[in-house]
């Protein structure tokens, strides 16, 4: 059975085991390396994509739980030309480390600012508890995060 998923706003189908998971499907079947492959037990975040605006970790989501759903990676955010707003932020606050880690720190970012786009430190520091990184302390992370929801309190004044 074909699963039929709209990647990034293009239309794909993947014809094999719906049991497959999306990690593998995006990587080696589209060819979209930005999940990253570390865990393989949903306990790091790497692997973070969007499911119809929902975050999960797509090295447990079977494909054929996404068939005629969306799916966002970080190479449907922005490219270096036209980063996103979070993007943005979290290059001006250093905050970018190694790079394995933070395609599943910027997903889950920016899942937490769409739903919460005013969010406190602590709402930020919550929302990235899904996420290990060993390179950094997050606080830089965090920080950047903060600024772009405290620029949004201000626009809304």
């Amino acid at each position: 059975m074909a699963v039929c998923i709209k990647v990034n706003g293009e239309e794909r189908s993947f014809d094999g085991d719906v049991v497959t998971p999306l990690l593998d499907v995006l990587r080696n079947s589209f060819f979209l390396t930005g999940a990253k492959d570390v865990c393989r037990e949903g306990f790091c975040g790497a692997c973070m994509v969007h499911v119809d605006g929902v975050a999960v970790i797509s090295c447990l989501t079977p494909v054929g739980l996404v068939d005629a759903k969306s799916v966002l990676t970080i190479e449907g955010l922005g490219d270096e030309g036209d980063l996103v707003p979070l993007q943005r932020a979290l290059e001006e606050g250093d905050a970018v480390q190694c790079g394995m880690c933070f395609p599943g720190i910027v997903m889950s970012l920016t899942n937490l600012l769409a739903q919460q786009p005013l969010a406190t430190r602590d709402d930020i520091k919550r929302g990235l508890c899904g996420n290990v990184c060993r390179c950094t302390g997050y606080e830089r992370i965090v920080d950047a995060a903060l600024t772009l929801a405290r620029n949004e309190r201000h626009a809304d004044v």
